[in-house]
């Protein structure tokens, strides 16, 4: 029987993201087996797999660690207790396929001396030799790579979703589940609401942190557990609430503070804002937020920052005349001031169900919820490529270039074009003749941002495919 591998576990194994599995196995060049796949035809095709050189992944897991701010060193390494736990579980598997081993040697061996009988069946028993020879070498360093990827970072499948998602170190099942882009039903963080309760199906979790939510007795027997306040120990199942689209986002309403506010370009800030550790804002990549100040100043803007973090909440504010907001913002706003945060807003988000290649094309600050869905794609590590044009007035106006610069240098699939407003469709039309296998967002001023939409669906886009965000010019 071939050994089946999940989508997730085998794009981690040869160093390639899930997106290009499902495009192979939309092309028919590698087989699927109810999601899965085996380990042979895996490797049939990426015969030049380093599965023995993981630098790829770990340089990949770094760019998105540093994308995120999220990673810290001490917390890289699973406990005591998971080790032990997922190395007696896979203790465990290898006697019982060693019993399988034994109990199907037997049955061949003695198939053998049957046909060691008078008769001609020496055709035969070659091929029964042949057949019962032991597994290609190709597939030994996969193996073994896989077992230790198993000891290191537990594999979650979230039901009745099945999405996938891997624990690493000691993070807690949310912290794993936001970190790879799952959107599931949680609150505070902290194990006081109860709001991220899920249940396990299967697998072993332990408690990592205190919770002073108390489960009920039936809970408690029904294996319910507070996804903040529990890692896993081996791989598991669990059933948990997610959300699917704007429409399952709470209207919120949050007493932030002012981070800081640092200069991004001569006419954009950076605003970063820091909610309480039990009241966290929970939003899409793409939404919008209003922003308002004690003395009355508001503003509605889009979240630049990815879900992923949901404490730290970045904005791009742009200067413009008659923008009160803004004014205070490059002028009186200071660390510690409060900001009112009430949302998440908006229709803006990544469609998470179709796997076809991603094109984001974003004017001026535009570029805020660009950069949301952008990371948040690549945490969802779904998409086979992802292509930013950012069009902007002056070369200032790309004020992340940098970023942008260094997700396409260590990103085979992300594609970074920094172009003027008049040459965006020309390129675009020539980078992707066939824009209707493509989903494309746009952000940008209003004016703008119209104009494009027709431009794209004059051009044979698909309606179904277009997601357009209008700014306030």
């Amino acid at each position: 029987m071939p050994r089946l591998l999940t989508l997730q576990r085998a794009a981690r194994l040869v160093g390639v993201r899930r997106g290009a599995l499902q495009s192979k196995i939309r092309s028919g060049e590698l087989a699927a087996f109810e999601g899965m796949v085996s380990v042979e035809d895996l490797l049939r095709a990426y015969p030049q797999a380093r599965l023995e050189d993981n630098a790829g992944l770990e340089r990949f897991e770094a760019i998105k660690d540093a994308a995120f701010a999220r990673r810290m060193r001490e917390r890289l390494m699973p406990s005591t207790e998971a080790l032990v736990a997922r190395l007696a579980e896979m203790s465990r598997e290898r006697a019982q396929v060693q019993a399988q081993l034994e109990h199907y040697r037997g049955i061949v061996e003695q198939l053998q001396a049957k046909l060691r009988e008078p008769g001609d069946a020496a055709g035969l028993r070659a091929w029964l030799q042949q057949r019962v020879e032991p597994a290609a070498p190709g597939a030994q360093p996969l193996l073994a790579h896989e077992s230790f990827l198993r000891i290191m970072t537990a594999h979650v499948q979230v039901k009745p979703s099945g999405r996938e998602f891997f624990v690493d170190g000691n993070d807690s099942l949310l912290e794993a589940a936001l970190r790879s882009g799952l959107s599931l039903d949680y609150g505070c963080s902290i194990g006081s609401c109860g709001k991220c309760k899920a249940r396990v199906v299967s697998g072993q979790v332990h408690r990592s942190r205190h919770s002073d939510y108390a489960l009920t007795a039936a809970e408690k027997h029904a294996g319910v557990v507070l996804m903040c306040c529990n890692s896993a120990l081996t791989d598991l199942v669990i059933e948990a609430r997610e959300a699917h689209g704007a429409a399952d986002m709470p209207l919120q309403s949050i007493d932030a503070r002012v981070k800081s506010v640092s200069p991004l370009g001569d006419e954009v800030r950076l605003l970063h804002l820091q909610t309480p550790r039990s009241n966290r804002l929970r939003f899409l990549a793409g939404q919008s937020v209003s922003l308002s100040l004690a003395e009355g100043v508001s503003a509605s803007l889009p979240v630049a920052s990815c879900p992923c973090d949901d404490r730290n909440l970045q904005f791009h504010v742009r200067r413009r005349a008659g923008d009160a907001f803004a004014e205070r913002v490059f002028t009186g706003l200071k660390a510690v001031d409060t900001v009112r945060v009430e949302g998440p807003r908006g229709e803006f988000v990544l469609n998470e169900q179709s796997h076809r290649p991603l094109i984001f094309i974003a004017a001026e600050s535009g570029f805020a919820p660009v950069k949301s869905l952008i990371e948040h794609a690549m945490a969802l590590d779904a998409s086979e490529s992802l292509h930013l044009y950012w069009t902007a007035s002056s070369p200032s106006g790309h004020y992340l270039d940098n970023l942008c610069r260094s997700w396409g240098d260590a990103l085979d699939n992300f594609h970074y074009h920094p172009i003027t407003a008049q040459a965006v469709l020309w390129q675009l039309l020539r980078d992707h003749p066939r824009l209707d296998e493509c989903d494309v967002y746009v952000a940008g001023p209003a004016s703008w941002a119209n104009a494009a939409e027709f431009q794209l669906l004059e051009h044979g886009l698909p309606r179904a495919q277009l997601f357009v965000n209008t700014l306030e010019s």
